[in-house]
Order: C-alpha cells, then structure tokens, then sequence
C-alpha cells in the first residue's frame, strides 16, 4: 500500500467485512461469509485505491443479489 487513501479504504472495507464475516457465520449463510471473508483479504492484494473501491463495492452488492 502506497498511499494513506489506501490504508484509510483497506480499514473501512475490513470493517465492512468484519460485519459481513460474523452476519454470515451466525445466520448460516454462506454469500455474506464469503464476502467477509473477501473483503478481509482484497485490501491486502490490490495497490490502488480505486481498483481497490471498485473491487470491494463489487463484493459489498454481492449478498444482495446472490440469494443462497
């Protein structure tokens, strides 16, 4: 991570994920866990902030239109 806007996006996104991560473990619903789960690692992978937004917010609207 090269920029304090990608540190600050890469927070906010495992926050995110954090809540999606415990949502889909305690309700058994394997979309949101997932999208936990990946909102957790992306941050670590993706160097701009952009492509970072761009990919988390994919993964945010994820659970909402995958019904599993």
């Amino acid at each position: 991570m090269g920029s304090e806007s990608s540190l600050v996006w890469s927070m906010f996104f495992g926050a995110i994920g954090v809540g999606f991560f415990i949502y889909g473990k305690r309700q058994s619903r394997l979309v949101p866990f997932i999208s936990g789960i990946a909102l957790m690692v992306v941050p670590y992978f993706v160097d701009g902030a952009g492509a970072m937004v761009a990919l988390c917010a994919a993964f945010i609207a994820l659970p909402y239109f995958v019904r599993m």
